[in-house]
C-alpha cells in the first residue's frame, strides 16, 4: 500500500538525552531562544526531555546539549569558528565538539553522515557565544 495524498512518515521517535548538572543553570536555561531553528538544512525534532539545554536536528540526529563542566587544557584537537573554539573528538559514528572557554560548556554531536561536520558548527555560533568565557582559548 503505497502512500496516498496526505500520508506523510511518521515523526521520528524523541532523541534520548541525559542532561549534565549544569544544565538548569541560567547560562543553558536561555538558550531557549538562541538554538537554530535549523542546522544546514536539517529541522528541529523533539528530545526526550523537557529543557531549553538540549535540542536535535534531522534523522540521524544532531544532538547539542548545555550544561558540561568545562573541559581543562588538552592535546585534542581545537578549531575555531566565528569566535567560538570547539575541541574535536572523533568518535566511531561521528564527531563530539565541545566548547573550550566557556562556562558551562556545550557538546554538540555530529553523526558522521553529515561529513564534514565541522561545516555544520556555525549553526551553533549564536547559542555558544551566549555562554560566559573563562578566557582560555585554542592555541
Amino acid at each position: 500500500m503505497g502512500g496516498g495524498v496526505g500520508c506523510s512518515d511518521p515523526a521520528p521517535a524523541p532523541v534520548a538525552v541525559a542532561l549534565p548538572s549544569g544544565a538548569s543553570g541560567a547560562p543553558c536555561q536561555a538558550l531557549a531562544d538562541v538554538w537554530p531553528r535549523q542546522v544546514g538544512s536539517l529541522t528541529a525534532r523533539a528530545v526526550g526531555v523537557q529543557s531549553p539545554a538540549a535540542r536535535a536536528w534531522g534523522d540521524p540526529a544532531i544532538v547539542a546539549i548545555c550544561g558540561y563542566d568545562p573541559p581543562a587544557p588538552s592535546t585534542l584537537e581545537c578549531v575555531s569558528v566565528d569566535g567560538v573554539d570547539w575541541l574535536v573528538q572523533r568518535r566511531s559514528d561521528g564527531v563530539q565538539f565541545t566548547t573550550y572557554g566557556r562556562t558551562p560548556a556545550m557538546d554538540v554531536l555530529v553523526p558522521a553522515v553529515y561529513a564534514p561536520e565541522p561545516l555544520l558548527l556555525p549553526a551553533f555560533g549564536a547559542a555558544a557565544r551566549t555562554l560566559p568565557e573563562t578566557g582560555r582559548h585554542c592555541q
